[in-house]
């Protein structure tokens, strides 16, 4: 856009409607001083001076949003239209393509509307939202004008009117998250959303709006209609009015034209438009001409028309009321329901919190993105390749195989998939695929933990593991409590006639699991009692604790024998 080279002044200023019969050229002396910039989230906000508001706030540091609510209610809950239908207008689109530019006037639209001339003054300065030439962004997050514009529709019904500026897509300091949430925010909460496009509707233009609009439909809950109202996309410094006029007639041709669904498509292309028309009730669009050599060359320039192309002009006025007439005005419907000033807040709320949470997933760039799918299918196929490797060895109609010939038939797979994963060619760099080549690994591991496991199930003794480690404990448990009685350790007799119960109850319980296949978990924590006490079952193991604690009860039986000896004999000599 040509006027995003511009040289402009850096504040806003007050636009009043110029009475009735007097020109622009009157007013220009009476025009109130720019003010020197935005106010600070926690200054109070003045309605009296008519100024762009920041009501969402970017934080660069951590690339979140902040709701300035205390500045939404200021505005918009004002007695005299808080119970009012609301219409917002919204610009989006990539910074410094002359989103303000547009909207400063839409400001002059909105206070001399009932004037022919409401474009302005030969020699007056374009003031209201602040814009800027030059190359770097101006606005960050949203920002909305202070006063909401009471309009009469033509049923009679009054709407208040909110326009909406928002920060740039595509900066070198946001993010492709810090784009989508701006965008999706803005076309969540706006009646018209309008698209500000460069020269021409390109593919990689749709994608972004696909993303963009898919990330605010994450966000809102029980759609049963399509999400969003009215979409008008504005292409700016049209140059081919030979093939299709400027304005809204040869936008709506070109835009059918670009949006269409043909059957020699790719499927690709096919579901970008598909998803764009399910997402939007009305789609529109406008053909702009360039503004002139003098807007895009000249850095002193500060919005005169004097400065601007008579085509840019001719059209522009046929542009904003399209977009404001009292007629065109399209009020904000959620759900199927009209939402009032009142109620816009609150939907500001719920959703800033949204997207201040976790629950959604973070959009990536195309380059993540593709780098990611590539990754991940490199790791499918290497998985794949894994397990075809292992199911030749001890798949379901597979013999049983000896843990140890499992395990190097593991080690040989696994070094073919790595060997695998490493051969395809990737994208994302070396760090990035190192990261998808340790899940792999890692998700190996598990599938031959599986495979291990399925292994021992066709071992006939291993099936019967448990009642034999179930049998061997009672047995054990038996025989030790009737030499502990015959010795008369009683303690670890009963102790061992307990644990005989308890080995009898869980052998019978595990039949009855195993039978009726049910209270599974049961089985499964009992096989896992049996299988640590298998794993111990070297008598050695099994029985030397066993030993030592028998061992250290006979000493200590003796010790406390010799005292009550001694005491007894001391007191023999007494009664002597």
């Amino acid at each position: 856009m040509a006027e995003r080279d511009a040289a402009r002044r850096a504040g806003p200023a007050r636009h009043r409607p110029a009475p009735a019969g007097k020109h622009y050229e009157e007013e220009e002396e009476d025009a109130l001083p720019d003010s020197d910039a935005l106010p600070d989230s926690d200054d109070e906000v003045d309605l009296d001076k008519p100024r762009p508001i920041q009501i969402v706030l970017a934080h660069e540091d951590d690339h979140n949003f902040e709701l300035d609510e205390a500045a939404l209610e200021k505005i918009l809950l004002q007695e005299h239209i808080k119970d009012l239908n609301i219409v917002v207008v919204s610009v989006a689109g990539a910074f410094r393509k002359g989103k303000s530019f547009l909207l400063d006037f839409m400001l002059r639209y909105m206070y001399n509307r009932t004037s022919p001339c409401w474009i302005g003054g030969n020699t007056e300065p374009l003031t209201g939202f602040t814009w800027r030439g030059g190359c770097e962004r101006e606005t960050t997050g949203i920002q909305i004008w202070s006063e909401v514009f009471v309009i009469d529709k033509p049923n009679g019904t009054k709407v208040a009117v909110l326009l909406m500026d928002t920060q740039g897509a595509f900066d070198s300091q946001s993010t492709i998250k810090d784009c989508a949430t701006v965008f999706a925010l803005s076309t969540m909460t706006s009646s018209v959303q309008v698209y500000n496009l460069s020269q021409n509707i390109q593919e990689d233009d749709l994608q972004h709006l696909q993303l963009f609009t898919e990330y605010g439909r994450l966000a809102m809950e029980e759609i049963y209609q399509k999400p969003f109202q009215t979409l008008m996309f504005l292409i700016r410094d049209w140059s081919y009015p030979y093939e299709h006029a400027y304005g809204l007639e040869g936008g709506r041709k070109f835009l059918e034209k670009r949006l269409q669904v043909k059957q020699n498509q790719h499927e690709e292309l096919q579901n970008v438009r598909k998803h764009i028309h399910s997402c939007f009730s009305n789609l529109g669009c406008f053909l702009l001409p360039h503004p002139g050599l003098k807007v895009a060359t000249n850095p002193n320039f500060d919005g005169r028309l004097n400065d601007i192309d008579e085509d840019f002009k001719n059209e522009l006025r046929n542009l904003i009321p399209l977009l404001l007439a009292p007629e065109n005005l399209v009020e904000k419907e959620i759900s199927g329901s009209k939402v009032t000033c009142r109620d816009l807040v609150e939907y500001f709320k719920a959703y800033i919190k949204i997207y201040q949470g976790e629950e959604l997933p973070h959009p990536k760039s195309m380059l993540q993105a593709t780098a990611e799918a590539n990754n991940l299918a490199a790791v499918a196929g290497a998985k794949d390749l894994y397990s075809k490797g292992m199911e030749q060895v001890c798949g379901g109609d597979k013999p049983y195989i000896a843990p140890s010939d499992l395990e190097r038939k593991h080690q040989d797979c696994r070094e073919s998939a790595i060997r695998q994963f490493r051969s395809v060619k990737k994208m994302g760099g070396e760090e990035f695929c190192r990261r998808y080549q340790e899940q792999l690994e890692v998700e190996i591991d598990e599938i031959y933990a599986n495979f291990v496991k399925h292994n021992d199930g066709k071992n006939i003794f291993y099936a019967a593991r448990t009642p034999a480690t179930l049998f061997a404990v009672m047995f054990a448990m038996y025989i030790t409590s009737g030499l502990t009685g015959f010795l008369g350790m009683n303690s670890i007799a009963t102790l061992c006639n307990l644990v005989l119960g308890m080995a009898l109850i869980s052998f019978c319980t595990w039949a009855y699991v195993k039978y009726s296949g049910e209270f599974r978990e049961v089985g499964t924590a009992i096989d896992q009692i049996a299988e640590a006490i298998w794993e111990q079952r070297n008598p050695r193991k099994v029985f030397s604790k066993l030993f030592e604690v028998l061992r250290r009860r006979t000493i200590r039986r003796a010790l406390t024998s010799v005292p009550r000896q001694r005491l007894s004999s001391n007191n023999n000599k007494k009664k002597n």
